[in-house]
């Protein structure tokens, strides 16, 4: 971070420091709301592009700023300072957001795979970026939600046809020994053209068809 360019906005002579220190702290929502939203300028002009994701980075570390600017920074920006600030917010819905973003690094998404929040952890074991070890926990872990599991369970065959048979394979096995994956799902599963896969889920399907009351989610 440099403080030579002057700020191209109403605070003009303000150093970039002072500008990221002045939007770090500010308490004005509808400055913090402006900055969030407005366009970046052109990447090759690299100074002004430097400061304004500088500041966006101030913007985004700030509880001041409307959570649903904060939400769409988290959706919608591809820069890593910005996204590591956001993955840390307060609130489930802009670390959602972060988890759901395909700009991600991999190792944030990882993280945010084990977020407290159902809603997080989903958005990131659906996210491209997500590594395999990371989506094989994901569908071996109780705590995930069936929607998710039934995503991972698409894992190449639906979605990502191309991924490594051995990695998609795993997974979709152990989808099918989870007990929170619906019957739906499971019924899939048990068409599917890897043996491993299909023995499993016909397994889990015949273990649900002798206990009635196993909860079916």
């Amino acid at each position: 971070m440099t403080d030579e360019e002057p700020q191209q906005n109403d605070n003009i002579g303000e150093t970039l420091n002072v500008s990221y220190e002045r939007l770090r702290h500010s308490t004005d929502t509808a400055e913090l709301s402006e900055v969030a939203r407005a366009p970046l300028p052109d990447s090759t002009d690299q100074a002004a592009f430097s400061r304004s994701t500088a500041l966006l980075e101030a913007v985004a570390g700030n509880s001041h700023t409307p959570v649903e600017d904060r939400v769409f920074l988290a959706e919608k920006m591809p820069f890593p300072n910005v996204l590591v600030k956001l993955s840390g917010d307060a609130e489930p819905s802009v670390r959602a957001g972060v988890a759901g973003n395909v700009s991600d690094k991999n190792w944030l998404v990882g993280r945010l795979a084990k977020d407290d929040d159902a809603q997080v952890r989903a958005a990131a074991l659906q996210n491209p970026q997500a590594s395999w070890r990371i989506r094989l926990e994901g569908a071996q872990t109780e705590g995930t939600d069936a929607p998710t599991l039934a995503y991972l369970a698409s894992l190449g065959t639906v979605n990502e046809q191309d991924a490594p048979v051995i990695l998609a394979t795993m997974v979709r096995q152990a989808v099918a020994l989870n007990s929170r994956t619906d019957l739906e799902t499971l019924q899939t599963l048990a068409k599917d053209s890897q043996p491993d896969v299909m023995h499993a889920a016909q397994h889990a399907l015949q273990q649900r068809s002798q206990d009635p009351d196993q909860v079916q989610q």
